[in-house]
Parts: C-alpha cells; sequence; structure tokens
C-alpha cells in the first residue's frame, strides 16, 4: 500500500500562521450536494491565512460531497458536532439543500452565535430563510434582489456594488465577492495590517478580460441569458 506523501515544507508558513499561544479561529464553512467552490474559496484562502485559524467543512455527514462541478469535497465537520464559531460562511447551494428544514435550523444556529456570518450570491438567501437578513443591508446575485426583499432584507445592493457590510453580517455577490468579504473580515478581526498583507500575500488584484461582469457593463442579451440560466432556480428558491 503506498504511504501519504509527507509534506513538510509548509511547516515554518503554519507555524507562523498559528504561532504558540494564540487561540483557535474556527471557520466553518457550510457545504452541501451541488455547493458552489467559488463562492467559498476565497474564505477558506484568506481566513486560513489568519492567526490559530481552524478550516473546518461542515455538512450534516462526513460522506463526499461533490461540489458544482466535479469538485469532491470531504466533510470535516458534521451539524452534531459543530463547535462554536468565530465565522460562519456559506456560499450558493442548490434549492434541495437550501429549502431543507435541517439546514435552515443548523444555519440558524451556527450563524446566531457566529462573531461573523458571511454569504455570498444566493447562499444569502439561505440566510434570508433562516431569519438572519431582516432589515438589513445585504449584497448577492443579481437575479435574487425581490427573493431577499420577500426574505426581509432591509436593502439589496446592486450589482457591481460590492460587498455589504451590515453589522456582523458580511454579504457579497458572485465570482471575487468571496475574497473580498473575507478580506474585510481579516480586517475586522485581525487589524487592518493583517487585512492589507493577506491581499498583498494572494495578489488580489482583479483584472476582468472583458468588463462584463456587472448588470450596468452586461448587454441585454447577456442578462436575458443569465436570467435564463438562474431564473429557475430562483424560483425554487422561493418554493
Amino acid at each position: 500500500m503506498e504511504r501519504a506523501m509527507k509534506i513538510t515544507s509548509y511547516d515554518g508558513m503554519l507555524a507562523a500562521l498559528a504561532p504558540e499561544g494564540v487561540p483557535s479561529f474556527h471557520v466553518g464553512i457550510l457545504i452541501g450536494p451541488g455547493f458552489v467552490p467559488m463562492d467559498i474559496i476565497g474564505v477558506q484562502t484568506v481566513l486560513a491565512m489568519m492567526p490559530g485559524s481552524r478550516i473546518h467543512f461542515i455538512w450534516k455527514n462526513r460522506d463526499v460531497v461533490e461540489g458544482f462541478r466535479s469538485w469532491p469535497t470531504v466533510p470535516t465537520m458534521t451539524f452534531d458536532d459543530c463547535p462554536p464559531l468565530d465565522v460562519f460562511a456559506v456560499g450558493m447551494n442548490p434549492p434541495e439543500v437550501q429549502n431543507d428544514p435541517e439546514v435552515i435550523a443548523f444555519t440558524r444556529r451556527a450563524a446566531g452565535s457566529a462573531r461573523y456570518v458571511i454569504g455570498v450570491c444566493n447562499g444569502v438567501a439561505l440566510l434570508g430563510a433562516a431569519g438572519l437578513i431582516a432589515g438589513r443591508t445585504v449584497s448577492s446575485n443579481f437575479a435574487a434582489e425581490q427573493l431577499l426583499q420577500e426574505l426581509g432584507a432591509g436593502q439589496v445592493l446592486a450589482s457591481g456594488d460590492g460587498p455589504a457590510v451590515d453589522g456582523n453580517l458580511y454579504t457579497a455577490g458572485p465570482g471575487i465577492g468571496s475574497f473580498e468579504v473575507a478580506l474585510l473580515v481579516a480586517a475586522d478581526a485581525f487589524g487592518r495590517e493583517a487585512g492589507e498583507l493577506a491581499e498583498f500575500a494572494i495578489e488580489y488584484d482583479p483584472h476582468p478580460p472583458f468588463h462584463t461582469g456587472t448588470v450596468a457593463t452586461a448587454t441585454p442579451q447577456m442578462m436575458d441569458a443569465a436570467r435564463g440560466m438562474i431564473g429557475p432556480i430562483i424560483a425554487q428558491y422561493r418554493r
């Protein structure tokens, strides 16, 4: 049987990230079947660099979960053994997951006691289903504005306006959003210098090649095509 490769080259970096005596910083990321990796990768990347960070991928059980598409991920924690979290984060999961009463109840519980709550793209709708966006300013997918208002949001930022910060709630649209909210959380939790260093360490400096990534810059044809893809999913969230 082949031995697992032992990786030691990261030891110095890991020691610097979690020096002795630094308290643990628990980051819980909800992943269900069909989760969108793009919406959580920035959270994992940035917050894993923070002192004492412990990243937990959370689902009902520890069976392999396949993200959309072909992104198999092993949950490291279940709903039942999840500790109190410093950060609870959720990106887009399909309606079958986000409409599940057990998922909604866990989201309400985990986010309710977390120091920071992150929602990206249509993951914000799950926060809404759990009663966590009432009267608050949020950012999400361009097609979800009406749904989020129905779920109680006080204001939904327009596409291209960047992340929304309302108290301990950090929300953003897809694409680069998960990096931006994670950097803001890092700066609030560990100081602006930590956020700035993380931004430089990952060389976060987007250069969109086509500049069509917002409602203001997309063509009507693109808008129609995107609504055709996401509209039926939004309708299922609503049901």
